[in-house]
């Protein structure tokens, strides 16, 4: 039985990557759970324009 060299790491490289979008996805969530932190954003998306 022959086993390809580059089945863990490539398996390994995947679970990293879902492992980080799960915790970025996770940390924007908790910013806008934050009343404060909406209001700052909409403030600085206003002062673009005006």
């Amino acid at each position: 039985m022959t086993r390809d060299p580059d089945a863990q790491p490539r398996w390994g490289r995947r679970l990293a990557g879902w492992t980080v979008a799960a915790a970025v996805l996770g940390g924007v969530f908790l910013l806008y759970a934050q009343p404060d932190f909406l209001v700052m954003l909409g403030n600085q998306i206003w002062a673009c324009f005006g």
